[in-house]
């Protein structure tokens, strides 16, 4: 470089210092004319030219020097500079490129070539560069930042949070990307400490959209409604149009039990995104809980179809369950059985399915289900309780039908479990006494009446039954001349009247015989004329009486039990009856079945003394001496058998100390 040019050239120097661009562009220009080859003329007038933004000009001196110097990589550091502010960042990664190809020794270009790839958005290449940079230059903060905004964008945000984590506990005060570092910890379900950073960046920044959704949206996952709800309203406030937030909003509303507010953000989710299935789910969710069960199956079939191939297999499920509510069994059924193809060993979709099949009255179908789950839960009372529902509706479906044996089938697997419906009961003797097994229909109406001992269509149906099943004798055989006396003093009577007064007539002399037996001791004898008298009128409660009254004389205590029980069965409010099937089960020690027969005694007959008195020593046998105590002087109020108060009132001395 010759004089003149090397004072041209500092006079350049000098102008740029001022900033005086012009005026170093023209002493660059004079300088050029005398040494046109000179490197240093060209790469100074390229930054003058950069300086002053004339960008493709500083390019096109860049190139001059790049052909005068070929060797010469730095120049392109520049030259990426330039297409960089240029907004050109292809053409400024080729230039950092060549950098590193030419000059591997400059480590800076890492940064360079980093941010360039974040600009456009290779975010993981963006992160190696930054990584390789900062291996060197390890506290460059903005290379950090850098970093942790690449991890952010590329969905890494654990490492995003734990670049922001210590760019924070570096300088906390320097610290402003309050935003993203909350939003990667909100991105992490760390909503706590997240909500923390993101008031900060709102507090920082009021009109930060942005950071005010993903805090709504942590204090809604916090659970703290209302500061969700604040921070919702200032968003709608700021930008009412911000209806992609809809669907966040209308879920905190209905948390927060704001059905109609909630559906109709909802709503305005729906108009603008028809496509979104949660939308029509969720707002479902909200119909089913305001019991608008159209609404909800509408919905909710809207988001199965938007789900195509790839439906949500509890939503189905729920969608069974609304059509179930809704009692349209078919729908229900058809519903069940999609969920189960995914759901095979489900036991509640199972037993729902049962039900549905049950309301169907497909009985079959619903008692297999009901069996294989009790057999996988054998103490579930519910599904038993279902199964026998089941099986003893169709017994009566199968007795309707008149088809006999299957309802005697239904109904025997029904008493099998061990049911306590005495409709099951009363439905298997029908069933029996259809197919002529007479013994097992009195058995069954037995049951049936001592399960539900006050409907009387089972003990009339019952005492027509035994009057059935049970042909008079032929007197006339038995006893000729007894039987001529009767005829005579009936002959003026008309023929249905006659028969009727000659059976009451033998009735009552049978009646007598037993009664004279009885007193004679003659007890097998007496048995006998009972039960002929019987066979006469077998609704006769008295004469059943007194035939468990001499099987108790023998210490039977089953006959006198079976008959009893045949005279409650007649008479339900047959007091004596109760009162002395009490006392059979008092003997047996029974003194549960003892205390219910003596209780319904005394609902029958309030003044029936000796049941209070029975009924005490029940309570004193089973260590009750409360209820003792209270029966036995009740006793004492209804008596006049002054032995057995006196022996009550040494009782009641015994138990008050």
């Amino acid at each position: 470089m010759t004089p003149e040019v090397n004072l041209l050239y500092q006079q350049a120097c000098s102008a740029e210092y001022k900033e005086d661009y012009t005026t170093a562009v023209q002493k660059l220009t004079e300088a050029l004319k005398l040494a046109g080859n000179d490197v240093m003329l060209y790469t100074k007038l390229a930054g003058v030219y950069s300086e002053m933004g004339e960008y493709e000009k500083a390019l096109a001196a860049y190139a001059k020097v790049a052909e005068l110097k070929p060797s010469d990589g730095y120049i392109y550091i520049s030259v990426g500079s330039i297409y960089e502010n240029q907004g050109k960042y292809k053409e400024a990664l080729v230039a950092y490129n060549k950098v590193a190809q030419m000059c591997p020794e400059y480590l800076y270009n890492y940064l360079n070539i980093g941010n360039v790839q974040y600009q456009l958005r290779d975010y993981k290449a963006a992160i190696e560069n930054y990584n390789k940079f900062l291996a060197t230059y390890s506290q460059h903060s903005e290379a950090r930042e850098n970093l942790a905004n690449s991890y952010m964008n590329d969905g890494n945000y654990s490492s995003a949070a734990n670049e922001y984590e210590n760019l924070y506990v570096k300088n906390p005060v320097a610290f402003k990307d309050y935003a993203n570092f909350g939003l990667a910890l909100f991105k992490l379900k760390n909503y706590e400490k997240a909500s923390a950073f993101l008031e900060k960046a709102v507090e920082n920044n009021p009109d930060n959209i942005s950071a005010r959704i993903s805090l709504a949206l942590s204090y809604q996952e916090l659970e703290k409604d209302d500061l969700a709800l604040a921070q919702y309203d200032v968003i709608f406030r700021q930008q009412p149009g911000l209806n992609s937030l809809r669907l966040d909003y209308g879920n905190l509303l209905a948390d927060m039990g704001k059905d109609e507010a909630a559906i109709a953000n909802y709503r305005i989710y729906i108009q603008n995104f028809p496509q979104d299935a949660r939308a029509y789910q969720n707002i479902g969710v909200v119909y089913k809980r305001m019991n608008k069960l159209d609404d909800v199956i509408a919905n909710y079939e809207k988001a199965l179809e938007l789900q195509k191939d790839k439906k949500d297999i509890d939503l189905v499920e729920d969608l069974a369950e609304c059509y179930h509510m809704k009692k349209d069994y078919p729908n229900a059924l058809k519903y069940y059985n999609e969920v189960l193809l995914v759901k095979k060993d489900d036991y509640n979709l199972k037993y729902n399915k049962a039900l549905v099949l049950h309301a169907m009255e497909q009985y079959n179908d619903a008692i297999a289900i009901y069996t294989e789950l009790l057999k996988q839960k054998s103490d579930d009372s519910v599904v038993k309780n279902n199964l026998t529902a089941a099986l003893v509706a169709l017994g009566d479906m199968y007795y309707n039908d008149k088809n006999f044996s299957l309802a005697t089938s239904a109904f025997e697997r029904a008493a099998e479990l061990g049911t306590k419906d005495s409709y099951a009961y009363y439905g298997l003797a029908k069933s029996y006494r259809a197919c002529e097994l007479n013994d097992k229909a009195a058995a069954a109406y037995e049951k049936a009446i001592a399960l539900a001992p006050d409907n009387t269509e089972y003990s009339n149906e019952y005492a027509e039954f035994i009057s059935l099943t049970n042909k008079p004798v032929d007197i006339t055989q038995s006893n000729q001349t007894e039987s001529a006396e009767i005829k005579e003093i009936t002959l003026t009577a008309e023929p249905e009247v006659q028969e009727s007064t000659d059976k009451n007539l033998v009735n009552k002399s049978l009646i007598a015989k037993g009664d004279a037996n009885y007193k004679s001791q003659q007890y097998d004898e007496s048995i006998k004329n009972y039960q002929e008298a019987l066979k006469l009128n077998p609704s006769d409660e008295i004469t059943l009486l007194k035939i468990g009254n001499i099987y108790k004389i023998k210490n039977d205590n089953k006959n006198a039990l079976d008959f009893y029980k045949k005279a409650i069965v007649v008479n339900p409010n047959y007091a004596d009856g109760w009162f002395n099937l009490g006392l059979v089960y008092a003997n047996e020690e029974n003194t549960s079945k003892a205390k219910e027969c003596f209780h319904r005694v005394i609902t029958l007959d309030p003044a029936y003394g000796y049941a209070y008195y029975a009924l005490a020593l029940a309570y004193d046998q089973d260590g009750d001496e409360k209820e003792a105590l209270d029966n036995y002087r009740i006793f004492l109020t209804r008596n006049k058998d002054e032995a057995v108060a006196k022996t009550v009132r040494e009782r009641i001395k015994a138990l008050e100390k």
